[in-house]
């Protein structure tokens, strides 16, 4: 089951605000009922603001009207509409130790994913479409020193990130007609690991 959002100051608004017994607030909250008990008496969590759950959309009204009228009704958490999973916007950064490492990457993904656009390139490992260019047409400061190796285990980006790039490319060529690529073979890291 997943619990509200900051439980503690979930069960002060709740003890607070509604007529709900011990043990209908500790279920809901992930907590003992000693525990809730003890908020309602002043012992534990003196100076938290509560927080309203049903103004943060984790419960409704009438759920709390419903189990405040029937003490063996147990409040459910409503699920987030727009759960979130990933970063959707502004630019990724990446460590200093790490961005001279970037190069390397970018050549990495554009000889084994030759599927995925410059923005998704862009967006994967936070670099600019000059460099990319640059990485590609080997006029890079230091193109005589870039070895192609793979963003994740230099800890540029996550599996999932480039997985969820890669399976967007593909969808993308296959609505468009084109041959999808066949995944490149695992490297010689990877074998090792």
């Amino acid at each position: 089951m997943t619990l509200p959002l900051m439980p503690k100051a979930t069960a002060v608004w709740l003890i607070e605000k509604t007529a709900l017994t011990f043990t209908q607030v500790a279920e809901f909250c992930g907590m003992h009922p000693l525990e809730v008990q003890a908020i309602a008496d002043g012992e534990v969590a003196q100076g938290i603001v509560g927080y309203d759950p049903v103004a943060n959309h984790q419960v409704t009204a009438e759920d709390i009207a419903r189990a405040e009228k029937n003490p063996e009704a147990r409040l459910t958490v409503l699920s987030e509409k727009n759960p979130v999973t990933r970063r959707s916007k502004g630019a990724r950064y990446t460590p200093v130790a790490k961005r001279n490492d970037r190069p390397d990457a970018i050549a990495f993904v554009l000889r084994n994913y030759p599927q995925l656009s410059e923005v998704q390139v862009i967006k994967l490992l936070g670099t600019t479409k000059e460099t990319i260019a640059k990485v590609r047409d080997r006029q890079h400061w230091n193109s005589a020193n870039i070895k192609p190796r793979d963003p994740v285990i230099l800890g540029l980006c996550s599996q999932t990130d480039l997985n969820a790039m890669v399976a967007t490319a593909n969808e993308r060529l296959v609505r468009d007609g084109q041959h999808v690529p066949a995944p490149p073979p695992p490297s010689v890291d990877e074998e090792a690991a």
